[in-house]
């Protein structure tokens, strides 16, 4: 059996790769990211329940939180450069094997015969080589073509979705009717299927014959997935750093307030456990539909520059409306607002960079990328607790029309480049 779904494929090029081979990777490549969300939004579900069965009070488990946040900052940018230099098949095995480990973890520390509180913190340490959505970044990116990168990569987005309904709902429902162990052990189940996929299935590499690789010169030494120069170096090149400036600084004031979304919606909104969920179930779905069917279409119609400008002003006009917000209706008429703007800019960021780099390094700045959510939840905690005891919700409104106004003026003030892919 020849082409994409061929067991070991022989390491054959995408240079080389019929269209319906392309097609088929990508359409897998969907999957496994889709499984894997599943799995990682079921454990979101489980790990609060069984921190509180454990006798875990409410600051033991923000280290809990925040050891995962920290270890998937720094494995971020290194998997990425793994990805590069060994391929997709090696890093989305890696991915799923690492998922594995955690729920296997998470489903020893849940049996009262062993030391649950040990097993669940060391239940995170595989969290930083748990990085599926950028691996599946990385083989969009690399098999479709520059112009069709925003709608490929905004797809994922369905991904996104599908993992966030699914999983919140299994997860729930399993801990509820089977207890805690159960969630853990469906996912151990379904990492190792997405592992053996991945290995099966998934070309070897998927850069291009041409690609610039990594490779050392005959009798030199390899370069090293731990090289933190070679990393740092991808921020220096070229419009990189004010385009990934923009991609932070954007997310900053929505990531403090989705992290402290859980005490809002008790404290704030007055909401039961179940009412949030559905209030996140509603949010996956529009998330599900802006980027696997939206992006897509504006894409096909607007520049990268345009809608980057107009997720900006989205931003703007959300904050505007988050500040004067005062009851969990108005945050609902407000939340399609915010998932355009959140979706538009990432997919449309993430294109951005991977086309200013070398496709020989499209993972290690997908690995990058990746590493913004993380960030995000080191230190929203912590800034986002203080804002919130200090100023309460209009805080986080008025932190994002600020921080957003600066970056639209950045934006005109000297226009974002329109490049093309670059694939030597």
């Amino acid at each position: 059996m020849q082409g994409a779904w061929a067991p070991r494929d022989q390491g054959q090029s995408p240079g080389r790769m019929s269209a319906l081979g392309r097609s088929s990777v990508i359409l897998l490549t969907y999957v496994l990211a889709a499984i894997e969300l599943t799995c990682l939004f079921m454990q979101f579900s489980v790990v609060p329940y069984l921190s509180r069965k454990l006798g875990l009070d409410s600051i033991a488990f923000g280290y809990l939180q925040t050891t995962f946040g920290v270890l998937q900052l720094l494995g971020g940018p290194v998997f990425g450069r793994f990805a590069d230099q060994r391929g997709a098949r090696a890093a989305l095995t890696l991915s799923f094997l690492a998922a594995l480990a955690l729920y296997l973890l998470l489903a020893a520390a849940s049996s009262p015969a062993l030391p649950g509180v040990y097993l669940l913190f060391a239940s995170r340490l595989p969290g930083a080589l748990m990085h599926t959505l950028p691996a599946a970044q990385m083989v969009i990116t690399d098999l479709s073509a520059p112009e069709e990168r925003p709608a490929a990569l905004g797809r994922l987005g369905l991904c996104f979705g599908v993992g966030v309904i699914l999983g919140s709902l299994l997860g729930g429902t399993l801990v509820s009717a089977y207890g805690i162990q159960c969630p853990a052990i469906l996912a151990a189940l379904a990492t190792l299927l997405g592992a053996i996929l991945s290995f099966t299935c998934i070309p070897a590499s998927t850069k291009g014959t041409k690609t610039d690789t990594q490779t050392p010169p005959p009798g030199g030494p390899r370069a090293s997935v731990f090289d933190l120069k070679a990393i740092a170096s991808l921020l220096r090149l070229p419009d990189v750093p004010r385009i990934f400036l923009v991609k932070v600084a954007s997310n900053f004031p929505t990531g403090l307030f989705m992290v402290m979304f859980s005490i809002i919606s008790m404290d704030f909104f007055q909401l039961e456990a179940a009412q949030a969920g559905y209030l996140m179930s509603f949010f996956g779905l529009l998330q599900m539909v802006t980027q696997g069917l939206v992006i897509g279409q504006l894409s096909s119609h607007f520049s990268e520059e345009a809608l980057l400008r107009a997720s900006v002003l989205a931003f703007i006009a959300v904050g505007l409306a988050m500040a004067w917000m005062s009851s969990v209706f108005h945050f609902c008429l407000l939340v399609p607002g915010l998932v355009f703007s959140l979706c538009t800019l990432n997919v449309v960021t993430d294109s951005m960079l991977t086309k200013a780099v070398s496709a020989s390094d499209t993972g290690a700045m997908l690995g990058l990328c990746a590493s913004v959510q993380p960030l995000l939840r080191t230190l929203g905690p912590t800034v986002g607790g203080f804002l919130y005891r200090s100023f309460g919700v209009p805080i986080f409104g008025h932190v994002q029309v600020a921080i957003n106004v600066l970056v639209l003026l950045v934006l005109w003030r000297k226009p974002m480049p329109q490049r093309k892919d670059k694939v030597r």
